[in-house]
């Protein structure tokens, strides 16, 4: 299972007239997107265009910093959207990931230290595309 992240963009920024450097960092949260895709065994399972994917990832930065992680589910909470966009849940087979948009939809479960990579997988993605906008990363906290 893995996060895949591509073509960037800064959805509503300029509309503000703001530029990165000014943007507070809620703006900069919602307005740092990309299509998302969750891909497990070589399919696309689950795909959301201009999806805020500096906002999952600061979240998931911060849910793997706490003392919770690897012990309570997690459940993105998103500033311009229902709670459980992206749910990550701990099943008796293991982790799996899902949407309240699709609430059919679960990844195969998988372990722990597999779910943690694909998420520091997806961190260092969003890194990337935001730096390749000419925005520093440093507002998304280390997983």
């Amino acid at each position: 299972m893995r996060f895949v992240c591509q073509n960037f963009g800064l959805s509503d920024l300029p509309r503000r007239g703001l530029t990165p450097q000014e943007a507070p960092l809620a703006v900069l949260l919602l307005d740092i997107e990309a299509e998302l895709s969750i891909r497990e065994q070589g399919r696309v399972v689950w795909s959301e265009e201009a999806f805020p994917v500096a906002e999952l990832a600061y979240h998931l930065a911060l849910w793997l910093q706490s003392p919770a992680a690897g012990r309570e589910d997690f459940e993105l909470d998103s500033m311009q959207a229902e709670k459980g966009l992206i749910r990550i849940v701990n099943s008796d087979d293991g982790w799996r990931v899902g949407s309240i948009l699709n609430p059919e939809f679960w990844t195969f479960p998988t372990t722990w230290d597999v779910l943690e990579a694909a998420i520091k997988h997806f961190d260092r993605s969003v890194r990337e595309g935001v730096a390749a906008m000419g925005i520093e990363p440093a507002f998304i906290p280390e997983p």
